[in-house]
Parts: structure tokens; sequence; C-alpha cells
């Protein structure tokens, strides 16, 4: 525990003092004040056009500053000898992945609570206060974009030999993730049999984390008429009480699965150094 705090430390200095985390910040606190703007024009109160093109506007920075600070950093480790340093010291490997995720996860979240908070603090001073279940909602759909895509950004560090293959990998997923997904979908789907569609889609909407958060969120909006019959059944399991509870479990299980294929990766690294 004490080498995981250890490592999570060195993150967080490391992560505050990279200029991509200052740019990103910027770049997500002029995201919320436009949104502040889309809200104004169309005040936002449960779903609506104007809500999904301000969760269209998350679903697009997010993942992305997600995976560059995430991957990079891996890479970064690699690159500048630092992980050959510290495999020297008896420091457990998944006390690394695992310090690395929860530093890293400290410093995307900052920046995305600073983000909303500065858009609470305008809006209550302009006299145009957000509706609170949508506030909550809005920033539940970002942290959980962030904490899932940031245990895909360490696979892909992971897998990475430098960071302009980290690069490349991280705007390959990104694009098929957020960008090509609809049209994956219906080309995956158009290809099966009836009867195969629903349980398809089940697998294909877990296997995705930013389809995952955005039906969830959606629903809770109140916007579940929206998503057609095949996704019944998700708007039944998501609507009751426990649904919350099944959605982070269902979250939680997806990043633990991810950290243990990365400390794999690290593990058997490490075994041939």
């Amino acid at each position: 525990m004490s080498d995981m705090i250890h490592i999570a430390r060195r993150e967080l200095k490391m992560g505050f003092r990279n200029p991509w985390a200052y740019s990103f910040l910027v770049l997500f606190c002029t995201f919320s004040l436009s949104l502040l703007l889309l809200n104004a024009q169309n005040p936002v109160q449960g779903y609506s056009g104007a809500t999904g093109s301000m969760l269209n506007l998350i679903l697009y920075l997010l993942p992305l500053m997600t995976l560059f600070l995430g991957s990079f950093s891996l890479t970064s480790e690699k690159e500048d000898g630092s992980w050959q340093l510290l495999s020297t010291y008896p420091i457990g490997t998944l006390s690394f992945i695992t310090g690395k995720y929860v530093g890293l996860a400290a410093v995307l979240l900052t920046i995305v609570a600073f983000g909303y908070g500065l858009r609470g603090l305008i809006s209550g001073l302009l006299g145009n206060p957000v509706d609170l279940l949508t506030y909550v909602l809005f920033l539940a759909f970002s942290c959980g974009l962030v904490l899932l895509f940031l245990s895909i950004a360490l696979l892909v560090g992971s897998l990475s030999r430098n960071r302009w293959q980290a690069l490349t990998i991280s705007v390959s997923i990104w694009f098929f993730a957020i960008i090509g997904w609809p049209a994956l979908l219906l080309a995956v789907l158009g290809l099966m049999p009836y009867l195969w569609i629903k349980p398809l889609l089940v697998v294909l909407t877990f296997l995705n984390p930013a389809e995952l958060v955005r039906l969830y969120v959606v629903i809770k909006l109140g916007g579940g008429s929206i998503l057609g019959p095949e996704y019944y059944q998700w708007v039944t399991w998501v609507q009751q009480p426990s649904g919350s509870v099944i959605f982070i479990g269902i979250c939680l299980l997806w990043i633990s699965l991810s950290i243990l294929v990365v400390y794999g990766i690290w593990e058997r690294g490490r075994s041939r150094a």
C-alpha cells in the first residue's frame, strides 16, 4: 500500500507539472463555458436536443484527453528509463500500475472538477443555475469516461514502445469508439441473424466504455425512449433502484480487468529483464 501511495504522489506531482495537463484544463474549461452558453439559450432539465449536444461535446474531448495523458505517462517511463530504475527497487508491479492509475485519475478528475466548478460558479453569478440532477449526471458522465478510458490508456501505454506509437493507437481507439462507433455497430449488426442482434448489442456495448456510460446517463436523464426497442432491457435495469449500483459494479469490473491485463504485460516484461 505504501508503494502504491508513493507512486500515486509521484504521478500527481508529475501530472501537475505536465504542460499537456494545463492545455487540456484550458480546453475543458472553454468547453464547459460553451456548454453554459448553450444551456442559457436552451434551459436544460432532463433529456433534450441541447442535452444531447452537450453530451456529445464531452464525449469528443474527455476520452481523447484521457488516452493521451494516460498512455504518454507509461511510455515516458520506458523512454526515459525511469521504469528500469524503479524495477531495481522492491516495488511490486501491481503497486506501480495501481499507483499510476490513482495518480493520473486524481489529475484528470481535478481538471474535470475545476471545469464543472467554474461552470457552476459562473452560472450562479449570471442567475441561470443548472438543474441539480442534470448537473450531477453530467459530472458522473465525465468522471465515468475518465476512469474507464484511463484503464484503456494504461493498456495502450503498456503495448506502445514510444510516444508516437501511443499517439497513433490512442487516436485510432478514440476514432472507432467515439466517431465511427454508430457506423461500425450498424455494419456488424446488419450482417447478423435477427435473433443474434440483442445479445450481440449487449456484448458490443460492454466493450465500448463510451457507449456504456452514454446509455446510462441518457436513460437517467429520461431519454430512454429514443434508444429504440433493442435497448428496452437496458432502460428497465437502469431505471430500477439498484440500477446505479449495478452500473458502478460493471465499471469497477471493467477497470479491474483492464488493470490486471496491464499488470500481466508489465510483470512479463519485468521477468524478462
